[in-house]
């Protein structure tokens, strides 16, 4: 009997740390477009990190800061909140791995956003807050669209961050990617390919549904 956990599990994995990026990404690249050119150039460096590092290192980084004999860690461990090897660790490390795929893609789509918009909802005495939720998001909604659905695809898929901080227990931290390792590593090499095509079968639907709604978008433009 198949144990269906690991694809539960890297689904809410990748659904929360999606929703977490979504905003963050959004609020970073919003303000990072609007900064000097020197100085965003340094967040740049600090915020896409994560994404030329190996994802090993990137898990390290976590442990360094949220292990439970480190001092944020032995903090938050006073709470009850643990990051370390429980189900939820995968997703902060998800997050941390995908964000900057969320971040480049929607500060390209905004820094190609048209101002003069912007600047004739101000003459008309349109509110910040409207400008940006009615007039700048949704012209920006096809790369924010895009920067959604490549992290999700990056969570969906990560496994060197998530192991190292969340490890591999089945039924508790077990994910897709882990487990398609752990297979692997036994010699069970059909339980392994079966997970590899779960996993290529969800990627595929997210890539065609976002090709669809690319389509309809054009077509809508056209009309």
């Amino acid at each position: 009997m198949i144990d269906w956990y690991p694809l539960f599990n890297s689904l809410r994995i990748a659904a929360v740390s999606s929703v977490l990026v979504f905003f963050t990404g959004i609020c970073a690249a919003y303000y990072a477009a609007r900064l000097p050119r020197a100085v965003k150039g340094i967040l740049d460096v600090i915020l896409t990190l994560p994404m030329v590092l190996p994802p090993t290192v990137c898990g390290y980084f976590l442990l360094l800061v949220f292990g439970v004999k480190r001092p944020v860690g032995a903090f938050l461990l006073r709470y009850g909140i643990k990051f370390v090897m429980t189900w939820y660790g995968g997703i902060l490390a998800a997050a941390v791995v995908s964000f900057p795929l969320m971040y480049r893609t929607v500060r390209g789509a905004f820094e190609s956003f048209d101002e003069n918009l912007a600047w004739s909802g101000q003459t008309l005495g349109l509110s910040d807050a409207y400008i940006f939720w009615r007039i700048r998001l949704p012209a920006c909604r096809q790369g924010i669209l895009a920067g959604t659905v490549l992290a999700f695809a990056r969570a969906l898929g990560e496994y060197g961050a998530t192991s190292m901080l969340i490890g591999y227990t089945p039924g508790r931290t077990a994910t897709i990617s882990t487990t398609v390792y752990q297979l692997w590593r036994t010699n069970d090499e059909r339980g392994a390919f079966f997970w590899v095509m779960v996993n290529l079968a969800i990627s595929t639907v997210v890539l065609l549904t976002v090709n669809m709604l690319e389509t309809r978008q054009k077509e809508a433009v056209a009309k």
